[in-house]
């Protein structure tokens, strides 16, 4: 078997401790559409991936990580960057970090409502 970088995540997981206003918060900040889904075992709300290979994950209640130790889970931002952090300061998470350039676009850190480590991803253009 050979390593190959972009099958390396395949799914991300999201502890939270209040579903519904956890899934209010990242449609306010993503616009991603996540529903609760009471069909399984326990409840989830999924992030759909854009095409049937691509990455997806789900919030699912959990318990977090204190003050976002746990693993930092990148997001698309949708449009403009500073936009994103606009919508996370005003659905009442924390913004962490200014914008970081990369070859490849721009991120910054962000905690959402339970302190997880998330990182709002902007592709370059």
């Amino acid at each position: 078997m050979t390593y190959r970088p972009k099958d390396f995540t395949v799914w991300a997981e999201i502890p939270v401790t209040d579903l519904a206003r956890a899934v209010a918060f990242y449609n306010a900040v993503t616009d991603a559409g996540l529903e609760i889904d009471d069909s399984g075992p326990n409840p989830v709300a999924m992030f759909k991936p854009l095409e049937a290979t691509g990455v997806a994950g789900h919030l699912y209640p959990g318990k977090p990580a204190t003050d976002g130790s746990g693993p930092t889970i990148h997001l698309a931002a949708p449009g403009k960057l500073e936009d994103t952090l606009e919508r996370v300061r005003k659905a009442g998470g924390e913004v962490v970090s200014d914008p970081v350039p990369l070859p490849v676009g721009r991120f910054a850190y962000i905690r959402d409502l339970d302190g997880n480590s998330i990182g709002m991803f902007e592709a370059a253009s």
